[in-house]
């Protein structure tokens, strides 16, 4: 069992590392700009529950093999760099689409959809793995045996603590979107900022280089 000294050291860890603005942070407020704070929200739930595989694996020992593999690393890497640059793509070409769903109070993309959407993008981010890997094994107390339900623990509070910090990012940008949304022109231009974010986002992964 994962005593409380290493599961608190490695809160403290993970928030430090959560807080700053990085690729879940840029892909949460891109989609809070275009789809405002119940498309953002969404997104943040379906890109943590993205997290799941990699926490299994992680404890499974199968994660070790993805990092360690420059064949596998770089094809999740690419699948994941090529869908953000789709989404951002295709906010971008609806971007009106997006003003008159506001203006008119029409349908919005379904919960499912988004859900899908933030999930594929968490789920193919080959960083987390490699996160996982190089420092969960740090906070394990391998005296303490278990060491799979340990690594899924430290995995389960890297779940929560990111939950929450995208989800008050996925609010924030949500709400400066309310004041954008008074004026069709500025929703529309925001929402293009959103999409042009995603892009920026996934031409960065696609450069990233091996375990960076």
């Amino acid at each position: 069992m994962l005593p409380l000294t290493n599961a608190g050291a490695f809160a403290l860890a993970a928030f430090a590392l959560i807080i700053l603005p990085g690729p879940s942070v840029l892909f949460v407020i891109g989609r809070s700009l275009s789809l405002g704070r119940r498309g953002g929200v969404l997104s943040v739930f379906g890109n943590a529950l993205g997290m799941v595989p990699a926490i299994a694996a992680v404890s499974l020992g199968v994660g070790a093999i993805v990092a360690e593999s420059l064949v596998v690393f770089t094809v999740v890497k690419i699948i994941g760099a090529v869908y953000l640059v789709y989404l951002g793509v295709q906010t971008i070409q609806h971007r009106s689409d997006r003003t008159e769903v506001v203006t008119e109070r029409g349908a919005s993309p379904s919960t499912l959809r988004l859900l899908r959407q933030g999930f594929f993008v968490g789920v193919s981010n080959p960083k987390t793995i490699v996160f996982f890997v190089a420092v969960l094994p740090q906070f394990v107390r391998y005296d303490a045996g278990s060491i799979p339900l340990q690594l899924a623990t430290l995995g389960a509070i890297f779940f929560v603590i990111a939950l929450l910090s995208d989800g008050t990012w996925a609010l924030v940008a949500g709400t400066a979107r309310g004041w954008f949304a008074r004026s069709p022109k500025r929703l529309s231009r925001m929402s293009a900022g959103g999409g042009v974010v995603m892009i920026g986002l996934g031409g960065a992964l696609a450069l990233t280089g091996h375990k960076s």
